[in-house]
C-alpha cells in the first residue's frame, strides 16, 4: 500500500517530482514540504490537517506529539486480590474499576450540552510482569481521555452513551474470548498493538 501511496501523480509528471515527492494525503505533488521525524514528507497544509484530528503520520503511525480523546470526566480504581485468572494460574488478578458520573457533553462530543448517562465499568488483568505494564499503559491511555467515549452504545443501540474506544478490556474473569475473560492467550499483546496505535508507550 506504501508503494500506492508513494505512486508519482500525473501532476508530479509534469514538472519532473520524484516518487518520494508525492503526498500520501492528497495524492500530488508536495507544495511546501514539511518532513517528520519519521522522515515521511507532506504538504504542510495536508499534514497540518491531518494533525487537527490525530498527530500520526499517515504512513507509518509514529506520533508527533501527544494523541488526546474525548473521554469523558470519570475516575480509574485499581485494586487487587490473590485469585488467579484461566491461564496466569500463578499471578494474582488486578480489578479496574471506571467510574463515570452523568454530565452534559462538551464542544469535543458529538451532542454539545446534551446530558449523557453514568456508568460504571469493571475489567480485569493479571497481576503478572506483562499484565502490570499493561496496567501502567492502560493508566496513561485514561489521562489522555482515550479509553472511553461518547457515542453510540454497541450493546443497547442508545445514543449519547459513555462507550468504549477500541482499547478492549476484559469485563469477566471466565469464558474466554467470547465472553470477553480468559483464558485468551493473546490478549495482553493485541491490547498493547491497541495502545501503541493510540500513540500510548511506556518510553515516551
Amino acid at each position: 500500500m506504501e508503494d500506492a501511496l508513494n505512486a508519482q501523480s500525473h501532476h508530479g509528471a509534469d514538472n519532473g517530482a520524484a516518487e518520494t515527492d508525492t503526498c500520501a494525503v492528497c495524492l500530488d505533488a508536495i507544495h511546501n514540504k514539511k518532513t517528520l521525524k519519521c522522515r515521511h514528507s507532506f504538504c504542510n497544509e495536508c499534514i497540518d490537517l491531518v494533525f487537527r484530528s490525530k498527530p500520526a503520520c499517515p504512513i507509518c503511525n509514529t506520533y508527533h506529539g501527544v494523541y488526546t480523546g474525548t473521554q469523558p470526566e470519570g475516575t480509574m480504581t485499581v485494586t487487587r486480590n490473590w485469585c488467579s485468572l484461566p491461564g496466569f494460574e500463578n499471578s494474582g488478578t488486578i480489578v479496574i474499576q471506571y467510574h463515570f458520573p452523568a454530565g452534559t457533553q462538551g464542544p469535543e462530543h458529538p451532542n454539545p450540552g446534551v446530558r449523557y448517562a453514568g456508568t460504571l465499568r469493571t475489567a480485569f488483568l493479571p497481576a503478572s510482569k506483562q499484565g502490570e505494564k499493561v496496567l501502567r499503559l492502560l493508566r496513561k491511555a485514561f489521562d489522555r481521555r482515550l479509553v472511553f467515549t461518547i457515542g453510540r452504545s454497541a450493546t443497547t443501540g442508545a445514543n449519547n452513551a459513555i462507550t468504549w474506544n477500541d482499547i478492549h478490556h476484559k469485563t469477566t474473569t471466565e469464558g474466554g474470548l467470547q465472553c470477553f475473560g480468559y483464558p485468551d492467550p493473546t490478549y495482553l499483546q493485541r491490547v498493547e498493538e491497541e495502545l501503541r496505535l493510540n500513540g500510548v508507550v511506556e518510553d515516551d
